[in-house]
């Protein structure tokens, strides 16, 4: 068990953090800070620059901390605002990523919420510090508190000229 939670951990974890890396550097294919702010612009979004590096340092941390397995429930809060964020922005065409729907970020969503849920396993930062087990409310508040805040971004951080 405990070597699945580490393949899992490391695969989201660097995919995650990859996906901010993108958003705001030109590394793994990115546009820079620039084109991250552009992106959030045509997704229907105020800010631009501070937005674009609040989502790319956000998927970076969360990344980082789930391969480290430190901090578990925290990277699931992070995970889950940011990744909500991005749903809210492909939700209109529909789950499958084929048609650029939700699918990537719900993944994003979910995955680090269930490793709050079970615990990052013995090969972790968590554990090295004696923070486990976490409390199963935990794992809930950390989910919930992530969602909402992804959802309050959307909401405030929105253009209400855009209708996606």
């Amino acid at each position: 068990m405990n070597t699945g939670l580490l393949i899992l951990r490391l695969a989201v974890g660097l995919l995650l953090a990859g996906h901010g890396i993108q958003k705001v550097s030109h590394r793994l294919g990115g546009h820079g800070i620039a084109g991250g702010a552009a992106e959030f612009r045509a997704d229907g979004f105020r800010g631009g620059r501070l937005t674009a590096a609040a989502a790319g340092l956000g998927q970076i941390t969360a990344g980082l901390l789930l391969c480290a397995g430190a901090l578990t429930p925290l990277a699931a809060t992070i995970a889950a605002g940011v990744m909500t964020v991005a749903a809210t922005v492909k939700w209109h065409n529909g789950l499958w990523v084929q048609h650029d729907g939700y699918e990537y970020p719900l993944v994003l969503v979910v995955v680090p919420a269930a490793l709050s849920l079970t615990g990052p396993g013995r090969w972790s930062a968590d554990q090295a510090l004696g923070l486990l087990p976490w409390a199963p409310w935990w794992a809930a508040a950390a989910t919930g508190l992530g969602i909402s805040s992804g959802l309050l971004t959307r909401a405030l951080l929105g253009r209400p000229d855009l209708h996606l």
